[in-house]
């Protein structure tokens, strides 16, 4: 079952059922919110889907139209943005089988010393990722991104600040989760994510990374309930006007992955700040292909396109070019 969240033809914030066609979303009744949804399936001990089934009224709206009016939002959403907690685990896809068989020959040739701290991070996902059941692995690469008001909805621009040296599209897959009120972390489901990043500053000093992260993302449109299915096959594409100026297939999931979902989301929710009640976590597993890595230099007016066909309509952002406001301290 797939969810989307969406504002009426009234005015008023719904959330519906993703119709099987493609073309229809069936309302549930009496519910604006899927973190209201959620809040109710855990008082009352039901799973999200089984909720949602019964909330199923009779009143749809046409999915196109909602598309075409831009009234889609976020699949998942905290009533106040300080609430909702946006971030992200990195160095977590394989890649090709060349890029791993160069880094296995390099440390066979030079010892593990040799490699960056990139590529050391990367390794020891390879190699302590996936424990056994039960186990706890190897940390991952971890970051923050920022809170709920950097989340552009599907169809709404980007907007990239004047001081960004660059703004690119990662397409990944999402985690999204409500904290219990017994501070238990609860997984919703996922999405399809574009945890959009300026991958310029990144790439002139690896301290940057935090830097590069603090801009908008987006994810949805669909938010996929229940488990991920190990192999998730897609397509990340940028449209410039009518071209299609760069298109790769990616590759998400367990299958094609160098941790477990479990255990990244283990890593996350150790810390107690990351288990408090009420709040709403929104959590990047990784990038598996960038358009940054094949020379793409979007511009304005650029539209960051993202599909599996698992997670039914494709996840779309333009990209604008905005100012950054002043950013001088003034002591009171």
């Amino acid at each position: 079952m797939r969810l989307v969240q969406f504002v009426s033809q009234n005015g008023a914030r719904a959330v519906a059922v993703a119709g099987e066609d493609g073309a229809t979303l069936r309302l549930l009744d009496g519910v604006e919110r899927v973190y209201d949804l959620a809040q109710q399936a855990i008082e009352k001990d039901v799973s999200l889907a089984a909720l949602a089934q019964e909330l199923a009224g009779d009143k749809t709206e046409d999915y196109d139209a909602v598309v075409a009016e831009r009234r889609l939002l976020a699949p998942l959403d905290h009533p106040d943005d300080a609430h909702c907690l946006i971030t992200g685990t990195g160095l977590t896809h394989l890649g090709s089988a060349d890029a791993r068989d160069s880094m296995h020959k390099k440390v066979a040739e030079a010892g593990e010393a040799a490699l960056s701290d990139s590529m050391k991070m990367f390794k020891w996902g390879i190699d302590g990722g996936k424990p056994a059941e039960g186990a706890v692995g190897v940390p991952p690469e971890w970051f923050f991104k920022g809170d709920g008001g950097i989340v552009a909805p599907p169809e709404q621009a980007f907007g990239m600040v004047d001081f960004a040296e660059d703004g690119g599209d990662e397409a990944e897959l999402v985690g999204l989760y409500v904290i219990a009120p017994d501070g238990s972390p609860r997984r919703i489901g996922f999405a399809l994510g574009n945890e959009f990043s300026d991958h310029v500053i990144e790439q002139q000093n690896y301290l940057y990374l935090a830097h590069s992260k603090l801009r908008p993302c987006s994810f949805g449109p669909e938010l996929l309930l229940g488990e991920a299915p190990d192999d998730i096959q897609g397509k990340a594409r940028i449209r410039r006007g009518a071209e299609v100026i760069w298109e790769k297939p990616f590759g998400t999931g367990e299958a094609n992955m160098s941790h477990t979902i479990a255990n990244l989301e283990h890593h996350h929710f150790k810390y107690a700040q990351h288990r408090r009640p009420g709040d709403v976590h929104v959590h990047f597993f990784g990038a598996a292909v960038l358009s940054f890595s094949d020379g793409i230099k979007p511009q304005e007016g650029d539209v960051f396109e993202i599909e599996a066909p698992l997670f039914g309509r494709p996840l779309r952002n333009p990209l604008m070019m905005k100012g950054s406001g002043s950013a001088a301290v003034t002591a009171l």
